[in-house]
């Protein structure tokens, strides 16, 4: 009887933890706080990546098209990978496509820039990352859609990936 009882509970046991592991394995693994979407990011200035000059995020903001602002960074594998994304986002005349450099260093980021190609319409730097903490950012890549009056429609933390830029085209399209 301790026997069945020792085999009953070493069982249950096991399929508790299996179940357990099973579950967190196929979970997505991306957190967006339902505070995000509809929050409006804070106006903000910074530096063209390559011209230096001071740029207002509100000036880049058009009213016909809808904002898709990329926070990137040259050393961000994560960020190589989504490129490709990026670049065909670029070809959509309805999208208003925004880099934000995230705490790099800026001759990296112009070589990365050359090497895959430049999908953005600005870009900006944040060298300290402080920007990119103001809107909510977590880390690179993150992709915020973000309407005319600068409040976030739709975030992506991590890089974007196909079914992601499916999710882009539909949002822009409706």
């Amino acid at each position: 009887m301790k026997k069945n009882f020792f085999y009953f509970i070493l069982i249950s046991l096991i399929i508790f933890v299996f179940v357990l592991l099973y579950t967190a394995v196929f979970k997505s693994k991306s957190y967006i706080p339902a505070t995000t979407i509809n929050k409006k990011i804070k106006e903000f200035s910074a530096k063209d990546l390559f011209t230096d000059n001071e740029i207002e995020i509100k000036d880049l903001i058009h009213d016909k098209k809808i904002t898709i602002i990329n926070i990137w960074s040259s050393w961000c594998a994560p960020c190589r990978n989504e490129h490709i994304y990026l670049m065909k986002l670029s070809q959509d005349s309805k999208i208003n496509l925004i880099g934000l450099n995230y705490k790099d260093d800026r001759s990296k980021a112009e070589v990365f820039i050359q090497e895959l190609g430049n999908p953005f319409f600005k870009i900006l730097e944040d060298p300290d990352g402080i920007i990119s903490i103001d809107m909510g950012a977590y880390g690179v890549p993150e992709t915020y859609i973000i309407d005319d009056k600068l409040n976030i429609i739709r975030k992506f933390i991590g890089e974007l990936t196909f079914s992601n830029y499916e999710e882009i085209i539909d949002i822009i399209n409706k």
